[in-house]
């Protein structure tokens, strides 16, 4: 396997394969059973990656380990002050059958931001590439065929200092898991109601909502439970400072179709820094301008939205993300009463960036954009 190397001068090492032997492999049957009806993130196949980072000799130890528990020191500096980062991405297969990692390097890069930000060691992007399909290979059969099916593949780093002083860890652990899954709203693109409350906020400038990590999420869980009691599916999240502007839907990125001079035009909040810049966001703006959409990253206020959607001038509303792919949204509830997200039928524009995008994540036709790493 390529040589899986740190961001300082060190001696190269390769991964050490530790798999399971053929004969304890889940069979064809076991698979299947686990994969029937997965719940998101429940159909966990059988190995994983491992590295260390230590101030020395970098990164060294890369290793493709059956799936197994942790060992943790009760006092591991990423459990007690969230040092901890992650990323999301997928693996589909090319109707040559070939798996592919969709934009992996892209996801590598961001997994470098978000660790800068937290003070944390640099994956190189090809190391972070070769780590993943090196889990893909190994564990190809979970792969699915299906084209509403993907490999699911989340990477995370944490602090691993045995240590409660308050300061940033001199070593850490990279792990990657992989399950298979379907879209996080299900396999077919339902729309979604939201909730839009203005107790919660989810970023601040200055803060950490444009990286991804697991403070980010449970702080959310409120307002998400605030969702569930007004029979929503999902949040809106508006801005810190005025509780006006839009700016995610959950962990997503959203995207509004408006009527201007005749034609439909996309529009999605700036990245400003408080929000996160979505790889998927990317690559449906990339996609829009194929299918001859005209794309514009404007705000967008929550009284323009449901004042646009009253007067035909908004005509559909969706979010996108790694795990929810692209889903329409249907209606906005609010403290003020509830609204329909659009004025026509949620998901016609939505529908066609969807089959885009897939057809894309699949290498159906020429990768124009070089999104998808092979894995062989």
């Amino acid at each position: 396997m390529a040589p899986f190397t740190g961001s300082v001068p060190v001696a190269s090492v390769r991964w050490a394969d530790r798999a399971l032997a053929p004969s304890r492999r889940a069979t064809l049957a076991k698979r299947q059973a686990s994969t029937a009806a997965p719940a998101f993130g429940t159909a966990l196949t059988e190995h994983m990656v491992s590295a260390r980072w230590s101030a020395g000799p970098g990164w060294h130890n890369g290793e493709i380990l059956p799936y197994q528990p942790l060992r943790i020191d009760p006092a591991t500096v990423g459990l007690h002050y969230g040092q901890s980062v992650f990323e999301g991405l997928k693996a589909f297969r090319r109707p040559d059958g070939v798996p592919v990692l969709f934009r992996a390097a892209d996801h590598g890069r961001r997994f470098q931001r978000s660790a800068a930000r937290l003070a944390m060691p640099a994956l190189p992007a090809d190391d972070f590439v070769a780590a993943l399909s090196a889990l893909v290979r190994t564990d190809e059969a979970w792969v699915p065929h299906e084209e509403n099916r993907s490999l699911y593949l989340r990477p995370l780093m944490f602090a691993a200092d045995t240590s409660l002083a308050l300061r940033p860890s001199t070593t850490y652990h990279f792990l990657a898991v992989a399950f298979v899954t379907e879209s996080f709203f299900g396999s077919t693109a339902h729309p979604v109601s939201v909730w839009c409350g203005r107790d919660y906020i989810r970023a601040a400038p200055g803060g950490t909502g444009d990286i991804k990590c697991g403070g980010n999420y449970a702080p959310t869980y409120l307002a998400q439970q605030q969702a569930a009691d007004h029979g929503c599916q999902q949040v809106i999240w508006l801005d810190a400072a005025e509780r006006r502007w839009v700016e995610e839907m959950g962990g997503m990125n959203i995207f509004w179709v408006r009527r201007e001079g005749g034609r439909d035009v996309l529009v999605t909040p700036p990245l400003t820094g408080t929000l996160l810049p979505g790889v998927t966001r990317d690559s449906i703006l990339a996609l829009a301008a194929d299918l001859d959409l005209t794309c514009a990253q404007r705000p967008m206020s929550l009284d323009q939205w449901r004042a646009e959607a009253a007067s035909g001038v908004i005509t559909e509303a969706f979010a996108c993300g790694t795990a929810a792919v692209l889903t329409p949204i249907d209606r906005v509830v609010t403290e003020d009463g509830a609204w329909d997200a659009g004025a026509g039928p949620p998901g016609t524009v939505c529908a066609r960036l969807r089959d885009a995008l897939v057809a894309a994540q699949h290498g159906v036709g020429p990768d124009r954009y070089g999104w998808l790493t092979p894995v062989r």
